[in-house]
């Protein structure tokens, strides 16, 4: 198969799964499996082309981001809170990350670690789906201090291939009260600087490896990611609203338990 094809392929993988809860790393690793690419050949790759992904977000939610802006310059209230939280939730992420990187790292090539996450995620959304008990909570800026302190740790739990970040952050909030509307949006906005401080983090530690025609490859995988997460996000919610997250955690557990049986009969 080209790599050309292959990016494009990965570059959808990624848009598909990035803000929804199944863990986009982990099918990336899944999908790099499956195409019979060697993992450790890919994952700077598939860390590369998340921007793409994250640039959705941004244009979707551009006059949110700059009413926040402005109203922070301003002190605005609403701004300020809505600026700390994401701070608040970011930096546990950012402690863990570069004090566990380089075992992270090795997590990135095991597709049996993502299998297991895959599965065992889905369960604890069902729990969470039937246990909650969430209100209405008035969008990101009312959350608590602590509120966004907890999900800002359960966020790292996504540090391990097939939790998901999305997922991880979602069911944390949930499991506190916030409704899901407020929960997932939260979760699109903490991605903004977790994803983007790995991306930068990772090309910079791994700037040696990234050649010209590298490049190419992540700007066309890039591209594909921002188009196909721009129609995904404004589907989810919409999903997430009416059916819940249920479908995601059977999704996950079909996945992860065909994944096992059949990385097993390799």
């Amino acid at each position: 198969m080209s790599i050309w094809l292959t990016a494009i392929i990965l570059g959808i993988v990624e848009g598909l799964t990035e803000f929804l809860p199944v863990s986009s790393t982990g099918h990336l690793i899944l999908a790099t499996e499956l195409l019979g690419y060697d993992a450790s050949r890919w994952a700077i790759f598939n860390i590369a082309i998340q921007p793409g992904a994250i640039l959705a977000i941004v244009v979707l939610y551009r006059h949110l981001f700059w009413d926040m802006g402005v109203g922070f310059f301003r002190r605005d209230p609403v701004a300020i809170a809505f600026v700390r939280n994401l701070i608040v939730a970011f930096i546990p992420a950012v402690v863990l990350g570069l004090a566990f990187g380089d075992q992270i790292e090795l997590l990135l090539e095991n597709a049996v670690v993502v299998a297991w996450a895959l599965v065992i995620g889905g369960f604890a959304i069902l729990i969470v789906e039937r246990l909650a008990r969430t209100q209405e909570s008035g969008g990101v800026a009312n959350l608590s201090l602590r509120q966004s302190t907890i999900v800002g740790i359960v966020q790292c739990l996504a540090m391990i291939p097939g939790v998901s970040r999305s997922g991880a952050t979602i069911m944390g909030a949930m499991a506190m009260g916030v409704d899901r509307k407020t929960a997932a949006e939260f979760s699109f906005f903490l991605a903004l600087p977790t994803l983007t401080g790995a991306t930068a983090l990772q090309l910079f530690k791994h700037r040696d490896a990234v050649t010209t025609g590298d490049l190419g490859l992540i700007a066309v995988g890039s591209i594909v990611s921002f188009v196909v997460a721009w129609i995904v996000i404004k589907a989810f919610l919409a999903i997430v609203t009416r059916y819940g997250f249920a479908p995601f955690a059977w999704y996950r557990i079909i996945v992860g338990v065909a994944a096992l049986i059949w990385l097993g009969s390799r």
